[in-house]
């Protein structure tokens, strides 16, 4: 079974605030032979439309000392999940969860920016103190 995120918790308690209903924890992803395991599923059903929203969140911390080589090895994660979720899933959205301060202090910067723009990843972000999501950014 894989490790629980230091935030794990708090973007679990993040979703079920905006109403998503955890499904999963965690979200196995399988592929031929191979078994990966995203940190959670989540549906909700928006009313209004009578349609249900599925996501798979992957939920980092960046804390190490080399955050470009944790987000090499994010990215690459990232585009397994989607690829993989892409034939066995794929009404599922797949979103990568960061706390707001991260993402103010390291995903903001131009180059990275760029990065995450070109390899089209989803941002869920949370602030782990209050435990609420911020903003969604696809």
């Amino acid at each position: 079974m894989p490790q629980y995120d230091l935030y794990h918790n708090q973007v679990k308690h993040a979703l079920i605030k905006e109403g998503w209903e955890i499904t999963h924890d965690p979200f196995t992803i399988e592929f031929g032979d191979v078994r990966l395991f995203a940190d959670l599923g989540a549906e909700r059903v928006i009313a209004a439309a009578k349609q249900e929203q599925k996501i798979v969140v992957e939920i980092k911390v960046f804390g190490g000392l080399s955050l470009i080589t944790e987000l090499e090895k994010t990215i690459g994660q990232y585009n397994i999940y989607r690829l993989f979720l892409k034939e066995t899933d794929p009404k599922r959205v797949l979103f990568l969860a960061i706390a707001q301060d991260v993402y103010q202090d390291f995903f903001q910067r131009m180059a990275i920016k760029k990065i995450i723009s070109d390899q089209q990843i989803k941002l869920l972000i949370f602030d782990p103190e209050i435990e609420e999501i911020i903003q969604w950014i696809s």
